[in-house]
């Protein structure tokens, strides 16, 4: 991708630093170098592991959590049910063949089955294994009817763009991208003027000098937008990501072939993420919907019966079959592992009940 870093620093010369959020969307969505346009990203030949990949339990769980809480909501239909950024398409897989027993929730969604999603290579692979459920490809929540909608997004946030702002003595100034003799390198320069950072933080101005903070108001429209459709329509999303409730400090991080690498060493053919600030999310679809609190991936799989789900499969294992089954249970569920590094929301209209396994 030398090329691809080429033209970014002519970019720059030419047209002045770049915010993060615009190195990220470039580096991510670039219709002809961005890493999330083509190549089968994700899994062990890819560059990172998500947890549909560690165990099938995990899009079983959740698939059912989301059918439960649509039987929990009176069985409406027609309804349409979404994910966010699928990847190869596991975990909607996983979760369609464990719901596919739940009286009438696949007929709710017949002929409306959305999946938000720019990369074509991934388009193929949910194309086959999905394409019984006859989905339809979108480009955003608003292009999908007015149906009350029973949305999943795993680590989809993550990839989103942020802003980085640091507090100092004259005022706040924005991280950005810029370039040193041929390299991209950061630095501080004037904030984003149409940007308030009051819409994202509690109280900024009292933040002490040398504070850092990322936002990403494109997250927060999409919750806005989530939040309003839930609560006009009615339906559930659960939202599963890495972060925190609030926002701390510099998080964008690259990951390539399975390893963290500096963020601007290989723009499109690296992986860039942020902590996802649930804070932020929860405020925003808060304002039209009912948002569960923030739970931990370990417990929520607890809540749901992950222990007694891998038990079962472990029945008919041995070897090192059981080794793997027994390890993909830890990651998923330790703190050390994913179990406290990912955390996940419930949206529900409000008066409605919380998806199962989000109290």
């Amino acid at each position: 991708m030398h090329e691809f870093r080429r033209r970014l620093v002519e970019r720059i010369r030419n047209r002045g630093p770049l915010s993060v959020a615009e190195y990220m969307r470039a580096a991510l969505q670039d219709p002809e170098f961005g890493y999330y346009r083509s190549g089968m990203r994700i899994g062990r030949n890819g560059d990172f592991v998500t947890s549909p990949e560690v165990s099938q339990v995990f899009g079983e769980l959740l698939g059912l959590s989301l059918a439960q809480s649509w039987a929990a909501h009176g069985r409406p239909r027609p309804i349409g049910l979404v994910e966010l950024g699928p990847g190869p398409g596991s975990l909607l897989a996983d979760m369609l063949r464990a719901t596919r027993l739940v009286e009438g929730f696949h007929g709710a969604f017949r002929k409306n089955l959305y999946l938000v999603e720019s990369n074509e290579d991934f388009r193929r692979s949910q194309a086959n294994l999905l394409g019984a459920y006859e989905p339809e490809w979108i480009d955003r929540i608003d292009d999908m009817p007015e149906l009350p909608m029973y949305l999943i997004a795993n680590e989809f946030l993550d990839c989103l763009p942020v802003h980085v702002f640091r507090k100092s003595a004259g005022g706040w100034q924005e991280k950005q991208v810029t370039e040193c003799r041929g390299r991209l390198t950061f630095a501080y320069g004037a904030s984003d003027a149409s940007i308030d950072l009051t819409d994202f933080l509690v109280r900024p101005d009292d933040l002490r000098v040398g504070s850092i903070v990322e936002i990403s108001p494109q997250t927060r429209e999409l919750a806005l937008t989530i939040g309003k459709r839930i609560g006009r329509f009615g339906g559930t999303a659960i939202i599963i990501d890495y972060g925190g409730w609030g926002t701390d400090g510099f998080t964008l991080q690259a990951v390539r072939r399975h390893r963290k690498c500096p963020p601007l060493a290989y723009p499109g053919s690296a992986d860039l993420t942020a902590h996802v600030d649930f804070r932020a999310v929860s405020k925003a679809a808060g304002a039209h919907a009912r948002v569960s609190a923030m739970i931990e991936q370990g417990e929520l799989l607890r809540n749901l019966g992950i222990a007694e789900r891998m038990h079962v499969l472990a029945e008919n294992l041995s070897g090192s079959s059981l080794q793997v089954h027994l390890a993909a249970h830890r990651r998923l569920t330790l703190p050390i592992e994913m179990g406290s590094t990912f955390k996940g929301i419930s949206i529900v209209p409000d008066g409605a009940m919380f998806a199962p396994g989000f109290g």
